[in-house]
Protein backbone atom coordinates (compact mmCIF):
# COMPACT_ATOMS: atom_id res chain seq x y z
CA UNK A 1 0.00 0.00 0.00
CA UNK A 2 1.39 3.31 -1.09
CA UNK A 3 1.51 6.46 1.24
CA UNK A 4 -0.94 8.74 0.52
CA UNK A 5 0.31 11.87 -1.20
CA UNK A 6 -0.87 14.77 0.35
CA UNK A 7 -1.91 14.75 3.69
CA UNK A 8 -4.23 17.00 5.66
CA UNK A 9 -2.19 20.03 6.85
CA UNK A 10 -3.35 20.84 10.79
CA UNK A 11 -2.91 24.33 10.01
CA UNK A 12 -0.45 25.05 13.15
CA UNK A 13 2.61 27.66 12.96
CA UNK A 14 4.45 25.23 10.65
CA UNK A 15 1.41 24.26 8.01
CA UNK A 16 2.42 26.26 5.00
CA UNK A 17 5.78 25.08 4.57
CA UNK A 18 4.65 21.19 5.61
CA UNK A 19 2.16 22.27 2.43
CA UNK A 20 4.79 23.68 0.10
CA UNK A 21 7.37 20.76 1.31
CA UNK A 22 5.09 18.42 0.65
CA UNK A 23 4.98 19.17 -2.80
CA UNK A 24 8.44 19.23 -3.41
CA UNK A 25 9.15 16.24 -1.10
CA UNK A 26 11.04 13.31 -3.04
CA UNK A 27 14.72 12.54 -4.30
CA UNK A 28 14.24 14.27 -7.59
CA UNK A 29 11.28 16.54 -7.53
CA UNK A 30 13.58 19.79 -6.60
CA UNK A 31 16.48 18.79 -8.64
CA UNK A 32 14.10 18.37 -11.96
CA UNK A 33 12.57 22.10 -10.96
CA UNK A 34 15.55 23.62 -10.81
CA UNK A 35 16.70 22.09 -14.18
CA UNK A 36 13.88 22.79 -15.65
CA UNK A 37 14.17 26.65 -14.48
CA UNK A 38 16.42 26.75 -17.49
CA UNK A 39 13.63 25.92 -19.94
CA UNK A 40 11.42 23.40 -21.81
CA UNK A 41 13.59 20.06 -21.99
CA UNK A 42 12.82 16.50 -23.19
CA UNK A 43 12.46 13.52 -21.43
CA UNK A 44 15.69 12.36 -22.29
CA UNK A 45 17.79 15.69 -21.84
CA UNK A 46 16.30 15.54 -17.91
CA UNK A 47 17.67 12.42 -17.81
CA UNK A 48 21.11 13.27 -18.75
CA UNK A 49 20.87 16.13 -16.36
CA UNK A 50 20.09 14.53 -13.27
CA UNK A 51 22.71 11.29 -13.94
CA UNK A 52 21.32 9.38 -10.54
CA UNK A 53 17.88 9.24 -11.23
CA UNK A 54 16.55 5.58 -13.40
CA UNK A 55 14.01 6.21 -15.82
CA UNK A 56 10.95 4.56 -13.89
CA UNK A 57 11.58 7.08 -10.68
CA UNK A 58 12.07 10.25 -13.28
CA UNK A 59 8.49 9.02 -14.79
CA UNK A 60 7.07 9.19 -11.67
CA UNK A 61 8.55 11.88 -10.39
CA UNK A 62 7.36 14.02 -13.52
CA UNK A 63 4.00 12.33 -13.23
CA UNK A 64 3.82 13.64 -9.46
CA UNK A 65 5.53 17.10 -10.58
CA UNK A 66 2.30 17.30 -13.42
CA UNK A 67 -0.64 16.30 -11.38
CA UNK A 68 0.81 18.93 -8.40
CA UNK A 69 0.14 21.71 -11.30
CA UNK A 70 3.99 22.09 -10.61
CA UNK A 71 5.48 21.39 -14.34
CA UNK A 72 3.39 21.34 -18.01
CA UNK A 73 4.01 18.34 -20.43
CA UNK A 74 3.02 18.65 -24.12
CA UNK A 75 3.70 15.53 -26.33
CA UNK A 76 3.86 16.13 -30.52
CA UNK A 77 1.79 14.00 -32.38
CA UNK A 78 5.25 12.28 -34.40
CA UNK A 79 6.64 9.34 -34.65
CA UNK A 80 8.58 8.51 -31.99
CA UNK A 81 6.96 10.24 -29.64
CA UNK A 82 8.12 13.94 -28.76
CA UNK A 83 7.56 15.53 -24.90
CA UNK A 84 8.53 17.99 -23.56
CA UNK A 85 8.49 19.61 -20.16
CA UNK A 86 8.20 23.08 -18.66
CA UNK A 87 7.88 24.83 -15.16
CA UNK A 88 3.81 25.86 -14.74
CA UNK A 89 3.67 29.47 -13.84
CA UNK A 90 3.05 28.09 -10.05
CA UNK A 91 6.57 25.80 -10.86
CA UNK A 92 8.43 29.42 -11.94
CA UNK A 93 7.20 30.68 -8.90
CA UNK A 94 9.20 28.37 -7.04
CA UNK A 95 12.22 29.34 -8.55
CA UNK A 96 13.76 31.95 -6.21
CA UNK A 97 13.31 28.84 -3.23
CA UNK A 98 15.45 26.72 -5.54
CA UNK A 99 18.10 28.90 -6.16
CA UNK A 100 18.19 29.98 -2.45
CA UNK A 101 18.71 26.35 -1.75
CA UNK A 102 20.91 26.21 -4.25
CA UNK A 103 22.96 29.13 -2.97
CA UNK A 104 23.11 27.61 1.14
CA UNK A 105 24.15 24.47 -0.90
CA UNK A 106 27.02 25.64 -2.54
CA UNK A 107 27.81 27.72 0.93
CA UNK A 108 27.57 24.79 2.71
CA UNK A 109 28.45 21.76 0.71
CA UNK A 110 31.61 21.25 2.47
CA UNK A 111 29.82 20.14 6.00
CA UNK A 112 28.83 16.95 3.82
CA UNK A 113 31.20 15.51 2.67
CA UNK A 114 32.13 16.92 -0.49
CA UNK A 115 34.04 19.98 -1.61
CA UNK A 116 32.44 22.30 -4.02
CA UNK A 117 35.07 20.75 -6.89
CA UNK A 118 34.15 17.10 -6.05
CA UNK A 119 30.26 18.50 -6.31
CA UNK A 120 30.84 19.94 -9.71
CA UNK A 121 32.57 17.51 -11.18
Amino acid sequence: MSKPRHSRFDCSPGCSVEAAMALIDGKWKSVILFHLSDGTLRFNALRRAIPGVTQRMLTNQLRELEADGLIEREVFPVVPPKVEYRLSPLGRSLQPVLVALKDWGDANIHRFGKSETQAAA
